[in-house]
């Protein structure tokens, strides 16, 4: 009898085991969607709350400020990690350290050339000299952490990654939306720069610390320039593109600051805000479900589950697109009741074409996501180039006849032609078989 029941014991034993698994599996789900619920919603308390206690003119100094680190990140990193990931993927963690090694190399050589560059922004008045020890730490601190977070997905630690991405973007930005709220005398742009810097150092700490622990090898070995530079090629594509799409939501800051000026600018970013959270959405509960499921029914080859796969993220991208725009339609005057500042109600007739742009380009993601599993980089990479250039051109044209609504709907053009340029291309590269509104032949 004695064997049978050791059997039985180390079986119910085993199954305990399997269902602990299982239930921390499900749990570390939970309290990833929690951190990364909170840290959106963060992002948007603080707009609002920044819309009703500064003035308009500060929201608009505090667009500028984020608009510039968000660009000067890809400089800075040149997405480089696109290579890096797939190289540590494949290789023993004995020799990490090596690969990481050679990317703070190429980092550093990247801060050495463009940090004294960001000084023009300064030197030509763009931006106030007050703010400048503030960009600069926090584009430093902001770049650690993005690629501390990118490098904890990869070798599969995605709770650490939300947690250091909590602390970096969502934490601080409840504490100093309570904090202002209370005391009058910390409503100023510098404050909320301060906590913000505070939230990327605690962030930095702690990937460091997990990485720290994870034993990497291989950090003696001198800097391999030739893997560098064999990453580079892979990596400058994918830029382009990153750096063509980030340039549109970056130059509409400073051209509408020109054209109209900061009041107006703080108005625009308001706006921009509520739409920008119509795509974190789409990006949190759409698209990083149906993508991966894109790609694996393109390698199984598939068509009939990739085509369905097609159709869930054009029925949800279309479904969220169309609730997000009624909803946020029908509470845009109560929330502006709500800020009580005559500014953003004067020229609440911007929304409307900040929300079609919002829904032109998330439009654009359902060809785009389809064409990336397909492995066709190059019609994504010259759609980003040519709307780029779209939006720059319709600018300077409409920037004369309509001033203020010029950026807004050159807006529109751009990302009403990307949505055109790669349903074109997913039609025109897709095989039949995979289309969405074909059969199989």
């Amino acid at each position: 009898g004695m064997p049978i029941m050791a059997t039985t014991t180390t079986c119910t034993n085993r199954t305990k085991l399997e269902l602990e698994i299982s239930e921390m599996a499900v749990l570390n789900r939970l309290v990833n969607v929690g951190l990364r619920g909170s840290t959106l919603a963060s992002k948007f308390l603080l707009i609002f709350l920044l819309a009703r206690l500064l003035d308009p003119a500060e929201v608009g100094l505090y667009g500028l400020v984020t608009a510039t680190v968000g660009y000067a990140l890809y400089l800075l990193g040149l997405d480089f990690y696109t290579f890096t990931t797939r190289e540590l993927i494949k290789t023993d963690r004995s020799s990490w350290g090596k690969l990481l090694k050679n990317q703070c190399s190429l980092s550093l050589l990247l801060y050495a050339i463009f940090l004294p560059m960001l000084t023009l922004l300064f030197l030509y008045e763009v931006l106030p000299w007050r703010l400048a020890p503030w960009i600069f730490v926090l584009l430093v601190l902001e770049h650690v952490n993005q690629e501390l977070s990118r490098l904890l997905i990869a070798i599969s630690r995605p709770l650490i990654a939300s947690w250091v991405m909590f602390l970096r973007s969502g934490i601080w930005a409840f504490a100093i939306a309570g904090i202002m709220y209370w005391r009058e005398d910390t409503r100023e742009l510098i404050v909320v720069l301060q906590a913000w810097t505070v939230g990327g150092l605690l962030a930095a700490v702690l990937g460091i610390t997990v990485l720290g622990r994870m034993k990497i090898g291989g950090w003696a070995s001198s800097t391999d320039w030739r893997w560098i530079g064999k990453g580079l090629v892979v990596a400058l594509p994918f830029l382009a593109a990153t750096l063509a799409l980030r340039g549109i939501y970056t130059a509409d800051r400073f051209w509408l600051e020109a054209i109209s000026g900061l009041e107006i600018l703080g108005v625009y970013v308001l706006f921009t805000g509520i739409g920008n959270a119509l795509l974190s959405f789409l990006d949190a509960g759409v698209f990083a479900f149906i993508y991966p499921a894109l790609v694996r029914t393109w390698h199984e080859q598939s068509p009939t589950a990739f085509r369905k796969q097609l159709k869930r993220l054009l029925i949800q991208t279309l479904g969220l697109c169309i609730a997000f725009a009624a909803a946020a339609t029908l509470l845009l005057p109560v929330l502006l009741g709500w800020l009580g500042k005559a500014e953003y109600r004067e020229h609440s007739y911007l929304f409307p074409w900040v929300l079609a742009a919002t829904v032109l380009f998330a439009l654009s993601m359902i060809p785009h996501y389809a064409l990336y599993a397909l492995g066709k980089d190059r019609p994504i990479v010259t759609g980003h180039i040519a709307a780029l250039l779209i939006f720059i051109a319709s600018t300077w044209l409409l920037s004369g006849i309509q001033q203020t609504l010029a950026v807004p709907q050159a807006l529109c053009m751009a990302f009403g032609s990307l949505l055109l340029w790669k349903v074109v291309a997913y039609v025109a590269l897709t095989p039949i078989s995979y289309q969405l509104f074909r059969r199989e032949a």
